[in-house]
């Protein structure tokens, strides 16, 4: 469903006045440069990386103190105008899209690290800092920053914060919010929050953990600190080639099952490896139906051994080809390839929309299967990417946006997707988030009365649903529309509407 469709429609002279309002009423508070409400300035915000979906803000604030974040947000409260914050703009769900009728918090500016502490092993940077400027700058201590979403050369912590974001490593370290002690930022009225704390475990209640992954829903986050991890002495990648899927599914499964939890565990399948293959040359196996990255870091020791015991679990579930890095260059090189899937796919399509689900481990197999169907259902080609250590899928659907009926297929495929993922035991989101892309999928998950008590907790940080407001919670009219939909699509059958 085309979220701009589900926006009201607007008077122009209506759009007019109220930009007039709050421009007004923001001038006095930040630097002219700061404010950007004339249409060739504003049209660059207009979406993040989920490009399918538009919508130019009102006007677009570029705040450089914590002070004019204050100053933005009371004024927006008083005049009852939505924000929408937004960091690099990489987000592949919608979130950061802006309101028709609303402000635009670019955060971009703030990009410093404020404090890093080698003893303590964390860092303290503003939400501005980009993921992999954070292990840059640890590096010269042996330390880096865990998380590492393909997309670390260009997002923000701000954004990792905002989606909860992972990457290949996320298996072993964890995700965005394993790896963070503190964040501090301001609410929707422009008063300064602070969660978490700089020990390992703080009193009270974990708002922290409701705060990552809320989509700037919540609070406005300003400053995080987190954690940093040893650097390993030794890394070392297995790339296993299988002549079937199910096999390789199946592998990764039998991985988990004998003890070993590997620095990451990442599966491609054929169409995945051609695209990568052809635009970095990282050595991949063009016959095999599916590749699995399987990484060993810790002392050489540690490594020799778990290689050891992951090869030999590899060759018993049926593996064609085993090659093990020999050097840190070779390693690179196999993990560029996943690190360039979103890339490469985009040399072979006019445009792709990135999916993100989870589902249990032994069900990847299916799931793939299931996606080769949806292919020939919706006569679109799909390229597949897994955090197979924890069944984050990531199918690239490919398509033409420039072809409505492309568009409209490949919204259908993904919310098919979606939904099986859900009825395999998975989620429909592993750490893209929900933005608008989703939006109607979170009412095949959740009951009306989870969804209550998710709207609950937003009203309690956020009375007046201000705060990137239409976004990741639906409201009842949304899914009830949904349920409709299949029902007259023949998806679904009409005793199953009320449960919408």
């Amino acid at each position: 469903m085309n979220a701009i469709q589900d926006l009201p429609a607007r008077d122009p002279a209506d759009r007019s006045a109220r930009q007039s309002e709050v421009v007004t009423a923001l001038r006095p508070l930040l630097p002219p440069h700061a404010l950007l409400y004339q249409p060739e300035d504003t049209t660059p915000y207009e979406c993040d990386g989920l490009t399918a979906y538009r919508q130019r803000p009102l006007l677009v604030v570029l705040p450089e103190t914590e002070e004019q974040v204050a100053a933005v947000l009371r004024t927006c409260h008083r005049l009852g105008v939505p924000v929408v914050a937004r960091g690099a703009g990489t987000g592949l769900s919608g979130g950061a899209m802006p309101h028709a009728m609303g402000v635009t918090l670019g955060l971009a500016k703030f990009n410093r690290i404020l404090k890093l502490d080698p003893y303590s092993r964390t860092a303290v940077v503003q939400c501005g800092v980009r993921n992999l400027a954070i292990s840059e700058a640890a590096a010269p201590h042996g330390l880096y920053y865990a998380p590492d979403p393909s997309s670390q050369i260009a997002c923000t912590i701000g954004g990792n914060v905002a989606e909860n974001s992972g990457g290949v490593h996320c298996l072993k370290y964890g995700l965005t919010v394993h790896n963070v002690l503190k964040l501090r930022g301001f609410t929707a009225e422009g008063d300064p929050i602070e969660f978490g704390g700089d020990a390992l475990d703080v009193p009270g209640l974990d708002l922290m953990a409701a705060v990552v992954g809320s989509e700037g829903m919540l609070a406005v986050v300003t400053e995080v600190t987190v954690k940093l991890t040893p650097k390993p002495q030794l890394a070392r990648c297995v790339m296993a080639s299988f002549d079937d899927v199910r096999k390789a599914g199946d592998a990764v499964a039998a991985v988990i099952a004998a003890g070993i939890i590997p620095a990451g565990l990442e599966m491609m399948d054929k169409p995945m490896t051609a695209a990568v293959e052809d635009f970095v040359h990282a050595g991949y196996d063009l016959d095999a139906e599916a590749i699995l990255l399987c990484e060993s870091d810790g002392t050489p020791e540690e490594v020799e051994e778990e290689i050891g015991r992951m090869t030999a679990v590899l060759q018993s579930a049926g593996a064609t080809r085993i090659e093990v890095s020999q050097n840190e260059a070779q390693r690179l090189k196999f993990w560029s390839g996943r690190k360039n899937a979103f890339p490469a796919s985009g040399r072979i399509s006019p445009d792709y929309m990135c999916m993100d689900s989870t589902i249990p481990r032994k069900r990847l197999a299916d799931i793939l299967i299931a996606i080769a169907e949806m292919e020939k259902k919706y006569q679109l080609r799909c390229c597949n990417v897994f955090h197979a250590g924890d069944g984050n899928l990531h199918p690239l659907i490919l398509f033409d946006a420039n072809d409505p009926d492309q568009m409209h297929r490949c919204e259908l495929f993904g919310a098919d997707i979606l939904e099986t993922s859900v009825a395999m035991g998975g989620t429909v989101t592993g750490e893209h988030g929900v933005g608008v892309e989703k939006l109607s999928s979170m009412c095949v998950q959740f009951s009306p009365e989870e969804r209550e008590q998710m709207m609950a907790l937003k009203h309690a940080f956020d009375p007046h649903g201000l705060l990137n407001p239409g976004k990741v919670i639906p409201t009842l009219h949304r899914c009830a529309e949904y349920g409709r939909m299949h029902v007259k699509k023949g998806l679904l059958p009409f005793s199953e509407l009320e449960r919408f």
